[in-house]
């Protein structure tokens, strides 16, 4: 990589770079010399570069793609494990990245661990005492002085409120922030040099993974984003748990502030006790099918979700509900986004190649046009080992991996919110396998695709889309005119020329151009006709003098419109 050029000025770009000779040296430790040394970090005095025992190059000699993963794997998780908490965070989110890696480096990602020194109680009682106003003795009628939980972010006790409430409280590592700050901007660094002269690097958008890292990790690290997100998806269950089976704890806001986070603690059996939730299997299977549900309503009606669902975060409480903590990691995807979505499962389920495909790459990110032709052909055949299963024969993982592989390999990948989302079903459908339940996913998509159609596209929202449709055209037909001045006029100033030749096509050119345009004025013409419809909605109309006065201008526009199309072509 050409990490370390004179040139570059790294003083600029590196505020530490003492930082990162530590870096640079741990790498080449573990294999990675002979790229660092081909890439002038001799150019830096006094740098002297340890060898390692054995490079990649000779250990990935006559290996296969999948041990070549799996080597290059285990040494950045050694390097990862021994360069501290930012960049095993990093690890971390590398390793839910299936549509960008191979599953054997993935499986080397999976297990990082933190590896952080303990903290004193005393190093955080200060920030403890900040958020609560009052000494810890005088806030708390008892407080459990040993940490129950140690993170690379964070340190979590547990404490009685004087009204007998059980807390758990979350406070940030002292100092956390300059050091992620320093190891982010040296970790963005590298990932711009190693793009600059990797392809594949370039492809896989690593630059964009560290910035999807350092968003992630901005918000886990104010705790007040955590307590408001805690609120909002608290309100969303609230709304569409019509059977009260699950529950989401209370923030103490008047505790909490960016580096302090006061929650109540949950007493029950946390999911990743197999034992214990399996012995209870026939209560748990029906909530979690439920709990399906209920995600997808939260998410397809409030665009807002829990996108942590491990078995860590769920827990069986004393009252027979489920709850849920970690509201770190949250996702959120637009109006318009949740209509992809359903669009993209409604096609999944009825094998619909072709308009799976559009709809992909309606909301994904590729370089380059890809050839649709050869991504559909290539959709169908991975997914044909699917095709007459039934639904509750498919397994909803295995079959969005395929697809994803797919995308992968034609270059073209997800925003960092579509796969947040993905990720937090396929998380969730493993919660399941892990206690050996079968939530069915697909099964739950198909049973409920039709409601949730009729409630996405409900005729509010059909009539604010119109509305906003009718918004653009006029927008674009008011700005259109002048840029198309402002054009011509920076075309005349730079000595541009069009030569223009007669072939005689002049005919079947305006021809292209009146359908072009009729279909136009069709289109927004029959967005007119439906909202009109709508606006009388399941009135009663028995004569035509009770239609509302919205839908005659609805008809109005759209009969002007339908004319000016057909006029169009007569031109």
């Amino acid at each position: 990589m050409d990490l370390i050029k004179a040139g570059i000025g790294i003083s600029k770009t590196i505020r530490n770079v003492g930082r990162l000779q530590e870096i640079v040296m741990v790498f080449a430790r573990h294999g990675f010399d002979e790229f660092i040394t081909k890439n002038t970090t001799n150019k830096i005095p006094n740098f002297v570069l340890p060898k390692s025992k054995k490079t990649i190059t000779e250990e990935l000699a006559d290996k296969s793609e999948k041990d070549w993963n799996q080597v290059l794997g285990f040494r950045l998780r050694k390097c990862f494990e021994e360069l501290g908490p930012a960049f095993i965070k990093f690890g971390q989110l590398l390793s839910s990245r299936d549509d960008l890696f191979h599953p054997s480096f993935l499986e080397e990602m999976r297990m990082l661990r933190d590896k952080v020194k303990p903290v004193e109680f005393e190093d955080v009682r200060s920030s403890i005492e900040r958020a609560v106003g009052k000494k810890v003795e005088e806030a708390f009628s008892s407080f459990q002085k040993e940490a129950i939980g140690t993170a690379s972010i964070g340190v979590v006790y547990k404490a009685v409120l004087h009204d007998g409430t059980p807390v758990v409280i979350k406070v940030r590592r002292p100092g956390i922030e300059k050091e992620i700050e320093t190891d982010f901007s040296i970790l963005m660094f590298l990932a711009i040099q190693a793009e600059r002269v990797s392809k594949e690097l370039k492809y896989l958008g690593i630059s964009r993974v560290v910035n999807d890292f350092a968003l992630t990790l901005h918000r886990e690290l104010n705790f007040h984003v955590e307590a408001l997100n805690c609120e909002r998806l608290r309100k969303n269950i609230e709304k569409h748990d019509d059977q009260k089976m699950y529950y989401i704890p209370k923030v103490f806001k008047e505790y909490s502030t960016e580096d302090v986070l006061v929650i109540e603690e949950l007493i029950g059996i946390p999911f990743s006790d197999n034992e214990a939730i399996l012995s209870r299997k026939s209560e748990v299977i029906p909530k979690m099918e439920y709990g399906v549900r209920l995600f997808l309503k939260t998410f397809l009606k409030d665009g807002f979700f829990h996108a942590d669902l491990h078995g860590g975060n769920f827990f069986y409480l004393e009252d027979g509900k489920i709850g849920l903590i970690d509201f770190g990691l949250m996702g959120s995807l637009s109006k318009s986004g949740r209509h992809h979505f359903i669009a993209i499962i409604y096609a999944i389920l009825s094998y619909n190649y072709e308009n799976l495909v559009y709809e992909f790459l309606d909301v994904a990110e590729y370089e380059t046009i890809p050839d649709t032709d050869a991504l559909i052909r290539d959709v169908r055949e991975s997914l044909s080992p699917f095709v007459g299963l039934s639904v509750k024969q498919t397994n909803f993982s295995d079959l969005l991996a395929v697809v994803l592989s797919t995308l992968k390999k034609h270059q073209i990948y997800l925003p960092r919110e579509w796969y947040i989302i993905f990720r937090a079903l396929i998380t969730l459908d493993g919660v399941g396998k892990q206690l050996g339940i079968d939530l069915n996913i697909f099964g739950i998509l198909e049973g409920d695709i039709e409601e949730i159609i009729e409630s996405t596209f409900s005729k509010d929202e059909l009539l604010e889309e119109a509305a906003w449709a009718a918004r653009d055209l006029t927008s674009t037909m008011r700005v259109l005119p002048r840029h198309i001045k402002w054009f011509l006029r920076d075309f005349a100033k730079k000595g541009y020329a069009i030569e223009v030749k007669n072939t005689g096509y002049e005919k079947e050119f305006n021809a292209a151009v009146g359908a072009i345009t009729f279909t136009g004025f069709a289109l927004v013409a029959s967005v007119m006709f439906f909202s009109g419809i709508f606006i009388i909605g399941a009135k009663d109309i028995s004569h035509w003098s009770q239609i509302p006065t919205g839908s005659w201008i609805m008809w109005s526009m759209g009969i002007l419109l339908f004319s000016s199309g057909i006029a169009s072509l007569r031109r």
